[in-house]
Parts: structure tokens; C-alpha cells; sequence
């Protein structure tokens, strides 16, 4: 059993596994982290923080300069959804109120941790990474094929689900396209091995 992310940074690759009628076991970040620990799924893009000396692929969820949906805004508290990013605010020594996922597209006035990471850095940021339990070598295939073909999602499938996050087809498109990706180059690892080599 696969786990899944259930945010539109993840949707192109539901959409990959719904055509293969591969089924998911769906939760936010922090939930799919526990189940992957307990072993309860075989694989699944699990929190970066949480994927040291774990089996995994340089695959992940990516962003460069800005992420959109992991943000600092004013307030205090840690999100209970995540796990990379709160550690993320505090290695960034920044305070407020951590905010990720899907409703953070509703939220104004706060900081774009990803860009936070890249005015430091001058480098993107790799939230969650693709992790292995088992059958290393048939996920190895699953997730490569994934990376290397065009994801199209369905206009009415965008459409829907960005009606549920209050913005606009068009807006939605342009995260996926723009400011989402999923290989993991050169960059990418330093980035990574700069964030684990805090912890």
C-alpha cells in the first residue's frame, strides 16, 4: 500500500497512480511520517526531516525561491500537520505561527519559508522526499516513471479541486507548473544535506 500526501502539490501524482488503479492510503504529512515508521505502507513521500538514513530516490517535493504553501504567519505555534517545515522556521530562527498544506493558500500576510530558505541559502528547498519500505526496485520503477512523463491533470479535476482551496484553476495550474517540482539535481541534495546536517 502506497501512502499519500493529500495536498494539490501531490495531485499530479494521484492523478499517476489513479490511471495505474493503484490505491492510497491518504493522510496529511505527519500522519503518512507514523504510518511509514510503523511500516503500515510499503511507500510514500514522507517529511524530509524524517527521511535520513531511510531507503529513498531523488525524488521529492520541491520548490525554488517560493513554495506558496508553507508559510510563517503572525501568530505562534508549530503546524500539527507538519514536520519538516516547523523545524524549517526554527533553523531559519524565525517566529510565528507555521502554516502548511492546502489552507495556506487562504492565509495573507506572512513569510514564504521556502523563499526564507533561498535568501540564506541561494538554494531550493526539498520538503518531503519519495521513501521505500519494501519492494525497493518495483517502486524504483514506479517513481521514475512518474518524474519522467508529462503529468496532465484534467481541466474539470482542477478545476474542482481548486474550488475547494478557494483559488483559481489557472492559479492552481501555475503552482503545479511553475513553482512545484519533483527531481531532485545537484542543488537539491546540497540543500537537503544542509537541512539534515542542522537537525
Amino acid at each position: 500500500m502506497l501512502g499519500h500526501i493529500d495536498y494539490l502539490n501531490l495531485l499530479p501524482f494521484y492523478q499517476f497512480l489513479k490511471k495505474k488503479h493503484i490505491k492510497v492510503k491518504k493522510g496529511v504529512p505527519s500522519q503518512i511520517n507514523t504510518l511509514f515508521e510503523k511500516r503500515k505502507i510499503d511507500a510514500a513521500f514522507i517529511s524530509s526531516i524524517k527521511s535520513k538514513n531511510k531507503k529513498c530516490f531523488d525524488v521529492g517535493i520541491i520548490a525554488k525561491k517560493k513554495v506558496k504553501t508553507v508559510l510563517l504567519c503572525p501568530g505562534s505555534g508549530e503546524d500539527i500537520e507538519s514536520a519538516t517545515s516547523n523545524v524549517l522556521a526554527k533553523k531559519l530562527n524565525l517566529k510565528g505561527k507555521v502554516v502548511i498544506g492546502d489552507k495556506a493558500f487562504k492565509e495573507k500576510n506572512c513569510l514564504d519559508l521556502a523563499t526564507e530558505w533561498y535568501k540564506k541559502y541561494k538554494l531550493p528547498f526539498v520538503f518531503a522526499r519519495f521513501c521505500v519500505n519494501k519492494d525497493y526496485k518495483k517502486y524504483e520503477k514506479l517513481i521514475n516513471e512518474f518524474v519522467k512523463t508529462k503529468q496532465k491533470i484534467p481541466y474539470l479535476t482542477l478545476k474542482k479541486y481548486a474550488r475547494k482551496l478557494g483559488i483559481t484553476p489557472k492559479e492552481a495550474k501555475n503552482y503545479l507548473e511553475k513553482i512545484i517540482y519533483y527531481k531532485m539535481g545537484h542543488k537539491e541534495k546540497k540543500a537537503l544535506r544542509i537541512f539534515l546536517k542542522k537537525l
